[in-house]
């Protein structure tokens, strides 16, 4: 976006008139923008003229369009993915605002569930407290607190960008109606068959104590040890030693000719304690090529054994049990090394089966994938636990149907078959969490019909207890438990009853809340449904869902399946999915590498103009962006190139000028060249090539309008109507974009009544 003119005014104000004349006759705009005074100013402006409420005035369409924005963690700064999607959505409210449709911008912040926790954990933990210092009742009110406290962050900062969102819209995702909603849809989907309770393998983060879903779980490339170990006359490898005390079977390839002998058999295995006997059975998920061919099955801490004990349960006679807990230590069928943590424990079995000959050989450079939790990076372990799931498959054949008969449209290069294939394989969803911050699970067990619930709990002397709910009871009441309760884990089988409402006397409520994105997959609907009176008709489903590209699988995918089945239609017409902003090398920023860029402080040092400028010009749907300060100095250069334009034709006005008769030379193809670039413009914006757009605009105002239109207006060949024509309509074409520095000089033009609409926000676009 770089002119060789980049740091110089558009045009000399001085030509026409000697600088004691200048200096004689007040200036009716001053010579530079000061985007720091201005923008608090036409942000004001617009928020006292209510301009953001779709329900001031009337729309001149028939069309309504709406935004949902996506909800930032309430009490986090933005970074600059937050800038991103700001100037993306805001561009396209504001064009279809200025249209005459029924426009509306719904804002909202997310309650971020175990991301909160994770930070607030970090903050109890520099006071040298944990959350199982607390009951979960307590620790979710200090978290709320502290939400609270910091709960205008993120919008003031969203504000600072210009975002022309109706804040009296606004909602929280524990909003109190947001909430029974997200239930009723919990209620809706038992009722409909499509949820269930099973005992699977999870994937849990012990750090974080919680479970994830698949969709959750970064994987990540490292050398580790690959140990050999004898199993009787067979030899395995294996990385995790400290789990075979939970070993209930091995496993081999059917066509492997090395232990055909072996297959259907049952050998003798000498161990760390004791020898002990495991069945050999045939599979085909066996690699012959992986180590010795020969696997150890613990279903408990491995997806691949699971699936196989589920398949061979009946050749199997021993049963699976936990080597590892869910904080990441060895059970008691670990004999001397219960309580290690497993990466401790790790070496010391291995020194043990070295001593007892048992050790054949060790691999210090294999090379393996392990998976690690997105929040902390801590490494998964596979654990069962008894969770809620959804149903997925009736879900997403209508969002297939959708996309493949054109009625769902995404932008983004390649992005319509990344959804599509993740549709075809996602698995039942796993939307139980073990962690306080969320919406709790309006789930009850009867106490009496199941008095094996395993309890965490505070009791009043402050002493922190763990065991069955029946031998607990001995000691104490059970709405002593129920108010110092922790945690709960009901067994399978047990019996529930979803009720919003206590069901009664020897009722106690599940501890587990909602997956967030089980809530957040409901935004759209739940926002329009519980908003202004009328809203969810007048608004859903919405025209555009406008994200990352990096949470289409996560966020996106979700909205849809959810949002057809809450409502039966999909809860938005278009995906426009913006790319990750990278460094000026293309490197993705970190805090790491001290690249990161801080919106805020673009916004002090080049304006909020210039930063959603240079974000915008040139992006594409789908794509990564690499943008440094030359961008933004081009962009801030682009917005003095505005400034100094419209200063000199202002400057050089009279009344003369504005009252000549007739035509001059360039007029007719001055008209015909500024309609081009106006239909030009608006079919861009309606095709959603937003930094085509961006690109098209600042060539067509910087090199035709400045640099040709202004000096033909200065030799007599363009009349001043026609000028001030253009101006009016660059300004126009260039709000959705820039829109504080076009406010501020529409102001200008309406004080000297050059224009008629008395804000650029609500005026109309420009028509041929």
């Amino acid at each position: 976006m770089q002119s060789k003119n980049s740091d110089q005014s558009a045009t000399n104000p001085a030509k026409k008139s000697s600088k004691e004349q200048q200096d004689q006759t007040p200036a009716p705009i001053s010579k530079r923008y000061d985007y720091l005074q201005h923008e608090a100013e036409i942000y004001s402006l617009w928020e006292k003229n209510n301009c953001f409420n779709p329900d001031t005035g009337e729309p001149t369409t028939d069309k309504s369009f709406s935004i949902i924005m996506p909800p930032p963690n309430a009490n986090d700064p933005l970074h600059i993915g937050h800038a991103m999607f700001v100037s993306v959505e805001d561009a396209l409210i504001r064009y279809h605002r200025m249209l005459g449709d029924d426009t509306v911008w719904i804002p909202g912040t997310d309650h971020a569930g175990i991301e909160t926790q994770f930070v607030f954990e970090k903050k109890l933990r520099k006071k040298g407290q944990s959350r199982f210092n607390f009951d979960r009742e307590t620790l979710f009110q200090k978290i709320w607190d502290y939400v609270q406290e910091n709960s205008d962050t993120a919008v003031n900062q969203i504000k600072k960008l210009g975002a022309s969102a109706d804040w009296s819209r606004f909602k929280f995702t524990l909003d109190k109606d947001i909430v029974d909603s997200v239930i009723e849809t919990f209620k809706k989907l038992d009722h409909e068959g499509l949820l269930y309770r099973e005992n699977r393998l999870v994937n849990y983060c012990t750090k974080c104590g919680t479970g994830f879903s698949n969709l959750e779980v970064n994987h990540q490339e490292q050398k580790t040890q690959l140990f050999y170990i004898k199993y009787g006359p067979l030899t395995i490898a294996t990385t995790r030693p400290e789990t075979k005390f939970a070993d209930i079977a091995l496993a081999v390839n059917p066509d492997d000719e090395r232990y055909q002998e072996y297959i259907g058999k049952t050998i003798k295995v000498q161990g760390v304690f004791q020898t002990y006997q495991l069945p050999v059975i045939a599979d085909e998920f066996v690699d012959p090529e992986f180590g010795t061919g020969v696997v150890k099955i613990t279903p408990y801490h491995d997806f691949n054994d699971f699936e196989f004990w589920q398949k061979h349960q009946k050749e199997i006679p021993l049963q699976p049990a936990k080597a590892i807990d869910y904080e990441g230590r060895l059970t008691e069928i670990c004999g001397k090394y219960q309580g290690l943590k497993a990466h401790i424990a790790r070496p010391q079995v291995v020194e043990d089966l070295d001593k007892k000959g048992l050790l054949v050989k060790t691999d210090d450079n294999y090379q393996n994938k392990i998976s690690v939790c997105y929040r902390c990076g801590q490494p998964i372990e596979p654990l069962p636990l008894p969770q809620f799931y959804i149903k997925v498959k009736s879900l997403v054949e209508p969002v297939i149907d959708a996309l493949d008969n054109g009625q769902l449209k995404v932008h983004g290069a390649g992005h319509k078959k990344i959804l599509r294939h993740w549709l075809e394989i996602l698995e039942d969803w796993n939307i139980s969490r073990q962690i306080v911050w969320g919406i709790r699970m309006p789930v009850w067990y009867n106490t009496d019909e199941t008095p094996n619930l395993q309890i965490n709990y505070i009791n009043s002397h402050g002493d922190k207890l763990s065991g069955k709910l029946n031998e607990l009871l001995k000691d104490d009441s059970l709405e002593n438990i129920k108010n110092g309760l922790q945690s709960l884990s009901a067994p399978i089988e047990a019996d529930y009853v979803i009720s919003t409402e206590d069901p009664g006397e020897g009722f106690i409520q599940e501890t587990d809340t909602f997956d967030t994105w089980f809530s957040s997959s409901q935004w759209p609907v739940v926002t329009l449904k519980n908003n202004q009176p009328g809203d969810f008709d007048r608004f859903y489903p919405t025209q555009v869902m406008e994200t990352a590209y990096d949470i289409l699988m996560f966020w996106v995918m979700r909205m849809l399946m959810m949002g057809k089945f809450v409502t039966g239609k999909l809860p938005f017409e278009q995906i426009y999915l913006h790319g990750l902003i990278r460094d000026d090398k293309g490197a993705k920023m970190s805090k790491s590498k001290g690249n990161v860029i801080n919106p805020l402080e673009i916004t002090e040092k080049y304006g909020t103009d210039a930063l959603r400028m240079a974000l915008l010009i040139r992006s594409s749907a789908g794509l990564d962006k690499s943008i440094g300060h030359p961008d933004f100095k081009a962009a801030r250069n682009l917005s003095n190139k505005i400034w100094n334009a419209t200063r000199f034709i202002i400057m050089n006005l009279s009344e003369e000028s504005l009252k000549e008769p007739g035509e001059k030379p360039k007029d007719v193809e001055f008209e015909q060249k500024l309609e081009q670039i106006t239909t030009e413009i608006t079919r861009q914006m309606n095709k959603m090539k937003i930094g085509l757009t961006a690109e098209t605009l600042y060539n067509e105002f910087w090199h035709w309008f400045c640099d040709e239109c202004i000096e033909l207006n200065k030799q007599d060949q363009l009349s001043t109507k026609k000028i001030i024509k253009g101006l009016t309509t660059f300004l126009k074409l260039f709000h959705p974009f820039m829109p504080f520095i076009t406010e501020k000089l529409w102001q200008v033009l309406a004080e000297k009544k050059l224009v008629k609409e008395r804000l650029l926000i609500t005026s109309s676009w420009p028509q041929n």
